[in-house]
């Protein structure tokens, strides 16, 4: 089996409060910010990893490939994924501001016709843009049945269907898919028993949340298959079908005020807050 995880890399999200914005409004700055990979992504990561091994043996069912759309620097976070256990890696070269979802899957598309997977196993959305658009369009595209936030998923031993149970507003839902399939996962995905495979003993827990590379990982990453593509090389012109007008701070937030008993808080938030 070959499953195809496609990578962002993120400013950290746990960072939010160094964001600055350029003066012209253009975009938002990169300087003092830290990068890291996707958290979603980096949970289809794991998850892939898990359908794809016998953790109890440590023997491998398959392979798994990372593809990361975006600059250079990217690399390392591909390498991250390496490190963590993924076969081989892929980076298309592109500045950020010639991506977005539609110029994404158009890639995808190609790198799909190309590396022929059995599944695409993506995070739901990413935590920059936050579009979650990518798992959608790319199943549409390739005609593939899709299962999106994914909070479990269960395969039989042949690694031929999965039993994908999705979170949604009113609790859960249950979908069973035949491969070659499109899954986006959530965060729970990474449960110790979010990922079954058929072949792992059930009684086999995995720890909590994705796994950190290890140094015999690390130094494995290095000798691992890293492809540096452009988007020509699939084919792709990247002609964004979204543009960016401007970016604006929030509002700042004004003091709070004290007020001498309920009635006047409840008259504030009717008649100047308007919340009630």
């Amino acid at each position: 089996m070959k499953i195809l995880v496609p990578l962002k890399r993120v400013a950290d999200p746990d960072n939010a409060n160094k964001v600055k914005i350029a003066s012209d409004g253009s975009k938002v700055t990169s300087e003092g910010l830290e990068w890291k990979l996707n958290p979603f992504d980096e949970y289809a990561v794991e998850a892939a990893l898990r359908i794809t091994e016998n953790a109890a043996t440590n023997a491998r069912l398959g392979e798994v490939v990372v593809v990361s759309l975006g600059p250079a620097e990217a690399k390392q976070q591909v390498t991250q994924a390496l490190a963590m256990g993924a076969d081989r890696g892929m980076l298309v070269e592109a500045a950020d501001e010639a991506l977005d979802a539609s110029v994404v899957v158009d890639v995808l598309e190609k790198v799909v016709a190309e590396e022929k997977p059995d599944l695409i196993l993506a995070g739901k959305q990413v935590v920059d843009g936050d579009s979650n658009q990518v798992a959608q369009m790319l199943a549409q595209r390739l005609g593939w049945p899709q299962a999106t936030f994914a909070a479990k998923i269960e395969t039989d031993a042949g690694l031929k269907t999965a039993l994908v149970v999705r979170e949604v507003d009113g609790g859960v839902s249950k979908l069973k898919l035949t491969f070659p399939a499109v899954i986006s996962v959530d965060l729970r995905i990474v449960a110790p028993e979010g990922v079954k495979n058929g072949n792992t003993p059930a009684e086999k827990k995995y720890n909590d949340g994705p796994r950190y590379p290890s140094l015999k990982g690390i130094m494995q990453a290095k000798k691992k298959p890293l492809a540096l593509k452009k988007p020509g090389d699939f084919g792709v012109t990247p002609n964004p079908r979204l543009e960016v007008l401007k970016f604006e701070p929030p509002p700042a937030r004004k003091a709070g005020v004290k007020v001498p008993d309920v009635e006047t808080l409840v008259a504030k938030l009717k008649n100047e807050a308007r919340v009630i």
